[in-house]
Formats: C-alpha cells, structure tokens, sequence
C-alpha cells in the first residue's frame, strides 16, 4: 500500500478560494479515476496550508494517475485557474510505503 500526500501553502487571502479549488480537484480526480482524496487543513502549525491525501495499491497505480492527469485538458485547465491561490514553490509531496 502506498500513501501519497501533497501539500501547498495557500497565499495570502485566498483561503476561500483555495479550499474551492481543492474540493473541484478531488471531485474531478474522483470523477475521472473513482480514487477518493481527503482534502485537509492543518490543526496544529501553519494555518495557511493545504493538504491531500490518497491511498494507491502500488507505485505503478500513483505513476498510471498522474500521467492520465498530465493528458487530461480539463484537469489542467482547473490547475492553471488556480495559480495564484498558492504560494508559489511551496508544494511539497510525500510518498509512504505502509508496511
């Protein structure tokens, strides 16, 4: 099982956007790969970020998602759209192998 989370530092004032743009692009990933995405924010530490979260059978699985979503138009129409919501260079990802 592997986790993968990614996480971005939202700008400032655009919260509420951000929280938009991360509930369209879990409903659209969801829709064009049925994969659930958890969409958090911190409890503790910088209020200002943003997280998502999902759970693959292997990294082929991970690896397969992201390139059908690199050749997606629609998803990366949403990503372009919501440039400015994030501080930019401040995404980091995460991937764990569950033992």
């Amino acid at each position: 099982m592997i986790y993968y989370s990614r996480s971005g530092t939202i700008a400032p004032g655009k919260t509420s956007a951000a929280l938009s743009f991360s509930r369209e692009i879990a409903a659209h990933i969801k829709g064009k790969t049925g994969m659930d995405i958890r969409v958090g924010v911190p409890v503790g530490g910088n209020p200002q970020r943003i997280g998502w979260f999902m759970n693959f059978a292997n990294l082929a699985a991970l690896e397969e998602m992201q390139v059908a979503l690199t050749q997606d138009q629609q998803y990366m129409d949403i990503i372009k759209r919501s440039g400015d919501n994030f501080v930019a260079g401040s995404f980091h990802d995460e991937i764990w192998r569950i033992a």
